[in-house]
């Protein structure tokens, strides 16, 4: 047969999909190595969803999404992070990891180079290889709190440099950005005149700290504006196989949105359209209550890894707990956590999923039950 493109060979494999799909292969397994809201829809929801289709409204809709959710999203938008964003700069997208493929084949040719968080999640990287870029990571470092430091980017910047990747609030880290880092490292894209994505899917949810959109940061003008925002609803709203999310892109380009979108998608099926519009400006009692949970659970699993004497990052934000088993995992997490779960039916996802600096980590999803979390926890090895 013939062969595939060699491009393709380069693209690693998910970490995360590899253990988490072993788990659901292991009976009884505690699978916290994946990130899925595990709170029943909003009947609400999915009563938009069903009526969409009762109504045999299965046709095409525009390529940027139907006009009512793109002013919906725009609106939280506005309402969350204060800046006047309008409906025509949103385009509805087919899920984030959609919206992150959009952004980058409007913004990456073959050999660019991309600098993405290390550790960061494992699709910026998979995603720019397959577009034929050269993912560059920039090192978050436990010393600094996994934050970046704009002179760690800066040393990496090249002629051939054209995109920085944020993601706060982090996964895998729960690390978030302050007001005052996001402004340097936008002011840093701004000096080497790069573009930004920036990777805000677990914007609802923080503790005790504010999330800061880069696009806050940005220009408002043609020429002047480089941020292309993804959003999601996975997360927010627990509509992980509906595959909704938005990209909210710079003003001015909405011919060369309207081509990409529909040589890769075309548009998203109008049920989960109708569903996301609905959870959007319905009652929002799912996010208050998972806002909530998410808390607790950090909580719990803070203070099972505290008994244990294991360190971890406190979360600031997102849904998991990032936390050091390298007393236990002997230079190799990712052998470890395959170990893990074959000795003591536990799923956690290994640092280096997320990149090198990884090594000697795991990410706990804090988004299930709590007495499996704790139960799954407490069967780690204690560090002595």
């Amino acid at each position: 047969m013939p062969e595939l493109a060699a491009h393709v060979r380069e693209v690693p494999v998910n970490q995360i999909r590899e253990i988490t799909e072993a788990a659901w292969r292991t009976p009884g397994a505690l699978v916290l190595s994946i990130g899925e809201p595990g709170f029943p829809l909003p009947r609400h929801v999915l009563e938009a969803a069903m009526a969409c289709l009762d109504r045999d409204e299965t046709n095409y809709t525009p390529n940027a999404g139907l006009p009512g959710l793109r002013e919906a999203f725009a609106a939280r938008f506005r309402e969350q992070q204060g800046i006047d964003v309008t409906a025509d700069r949103v385009y509805v997208v087919d899920g984030a990891q959609q919206g992150l493929h959009f952004a980058m084949s409007l913004l990456l040719s073959p050999g660019d180079e991309i600098l993405v968080p290390n550790p960061g999640y494992p699709t910026f990287a998979m995603t720019a290889r397959l577009l034929n870029a050269v993912p560059v990571g920039y090192p978050l470092y436990p010393d600094h709190g996994f934050q970046p430091r704009p002179l760690d980017l800066e040393a990496l910047v090249t002629d051939r440099t054209r995109v920085l990747v944020l993601n706060s609030p982090s996964n895998p880290l729960g690390a978030v950005l302050s007001e005052d880092l996001t402004r340097d490292l936008m002011d840093l894209a701004r000096r080497h005149d790069l573009w930004v994505i920036s990777d805000e899917c677990y914007e609802a949810f923080t503790y005790d700290v504010p999330h800061v959109s880069p696009a806050l940061f940005d220009g408002d003008t043609p020429g002047d504006a480089r941020v292309f925002t993804s959003l999601t609803l996975s997360k927010t709203y627990g509509l992980t196989g509906l595959r909704i999310g938005a990209l909210v892109c710079p003003p001015g380009i909405k011919q060369e949105m309207d081509n990409v979108m529909e040589s890769i998608v075309s548009c998203v099926a109008s049920p989960s359209q109708y569903a996301a519009l609905a959870a959007l400006t319905g009652p929002q009692d799912y996010v208050q209550h998972a806002h909530r949970h998410y808390r607790a659970n950090r909580d719990a699993a803070s203070a099972v890894l505290d008994a244990k004497g294991i360190p971890y990052l406190k979360a600031q934000g997102a849904f998991y707990l990032w936390a050091d088993v390298s007393h236990a995992s002997g230079g190799d997490v990712r052998s470890w956590a395959r170990r893990f779960l074959a000795d003591s039916g536990v799923a956690l996802a290994p640092g280096t999923a997320f990149g090198s600096i990884g090594e000697g980590w795991v990410r706990v999803a804090l988004c299930g039950k709590q007495d499996d979390l704790v139960e799954g926890l407490g069967r780690l090895p204690a560090r002595v």
